[in-house]
């Protein structure tokens, strides 16, 4: 990918963004890893609301780049993209908006609260350990 000075400078702030939450899966991956003595980490499963402003090829771009030579080299990172969902305030329909509105599907209100699509979070982690795990009682 190339960009010109012009479009670097403006989307500057959302790739070091990127890159930032993407050191961080990182972390946790590690800490993760490095807690039950994995060979590897092999897996990451993510959780992309699709008004989340993260976008899949940015966040493997930085995994590809910032993982060699750590215990997550080539882990696969796994893309779960969640819908937007909302909720009328006036006739309190639960629906996900066709692309580009956000008015209820139902009433036509546009009094409305998003309720689902906006996360983005780690669901889970694959490792790869010599000794089979013991799980904690409760977990």
């Amino acid at each position: 990918m190339v960009y010109t000075e012009e479009e670097y400078q403006q989307k500057r702030p959302k790739l070091m963004h990127e890159l930032s939450i993407t050191a961080h899966l990182l972390d946790l991956a590690l800490q993760h890893g490095a807690a039950v003595n994995a060979r590897r980490v092999t897996d990451l499963y993510l959780v992309i609301g699709d008004l989340s402003s993260m976008v899949d090829e940015s966040v493997q771009f930085y995994w590809d780049m910032i993982t060699p030579g750590t215990l997550a080299e080539g882990a696969q990172l796994h893309f779960e993209r969640v819908p937007i969902k909302m909720r009328c305030l006036t006739c309190n329909q639960e629906f996900t908006p066709p692309k580009g509105t956000f008015g209820c599907s139902l009433c036509g209100s546009d009094q409305v609260r998003i309720i689902g699509g906006d996360e983005f979070r780690l669901d889970s982690i694959g490792v790869e350990c010599d000794q089979p795990l013991e799980m904690e009682k409760g977990t």
